[in-house]
């Protein structure tokens, strides 16, 4: 899963950070909400989590901005403020999980599960002969398990999770590499490397519009 935090407490974006991870989430801090919009227009995200009370930029004013942006992502407020008024605003702007300090980060893993979940509906999705296994982030073809790296398995994943639909070169560089600058030849570098170890028709992709996995 990757994690979007918005928080301007730095040592505890940082602990979050180190506890999700360890827990095989990947998390991007940002302690200034001014640098959301510039990250967000280049890279995605599976759960955006945004605190309230920050400088510069107000939680439900970002909130309302992100939303502008993005209809689908999943967003957990996690705050100190604990009033319905402010639960309300916030969910009626698009928030989907509500969660006030101070918290267990067990529970803040259990509801970025729980989103993601929601998200991309099965956690384990079959299509053909591949076995795809989100939470333990495993793929399986014929029942046997496949190596992947780490950027394999996440251009896997994003495929995937939109089987059935042409996803550009652009959308998943914004989503496996984020602000890194890598070109469109990354891509089919990585591609090429699944083909090795997957059925071969499994990934389709057509000049000018991307790549595919059939539903």
């Amino acid at each position: 899963m990757k994690v979007l935090l918005v928080e301007d407490d730095k040592l505890l974006g940082e602990s979050l950070k180190a506890y999700l991870q360890e827990n095989g989430i990947y998390l991007k801090h940002l302690h200034d909400p001014r640098e959301v919009s510039p990250v967000l227009a280049v890279s995605t995200y599976d759960v955006i989590v945004l605190d309230l009370m920050m400088p510069h930029i107000s939680g439900e004013e970002l909130l309302k901005k992100i939303r502008q942006m993005d209809k689908k992502t999943p967003i957990l407020i996690l705050t100190a403020k604990s009033k319905m008024d402010d639960k309300k605003r916030c969910f009626e702007t698009g928030a989907d999980d509500y969660m006030t300090k101070p918290f267990e980060p067990e529970e803040l893993l259990l509801r970025l599960k729980a989103l993601y979940r929601r998200k991309i509906g099965d956690m384990v999705v079959k299509v053909g002969d591949v076995e795809v296994d989100f939470e333990k982030e495993k793929v399986y073809v014929r029942g046997k398990p496949v190596d992947l790296t780490r950027k394999d398995w996440m251009l896997l994943k994003y495929l995937v999770e939109n089987r059935g639909r042409f996803v550009p070169s652009e959308e998943i560089l914004n989503y496996v590499w984020g602000d890194k600058p890598v070109g469109d030849e990354v891509v089919r570098a990585h591609v090429k490397n699944l083909r090795k170890l997957l059925p071969e028709g499994f990934i389709v992709s057509m000049k000018g519009r991307g790549y595919k996995i059939e539903a």
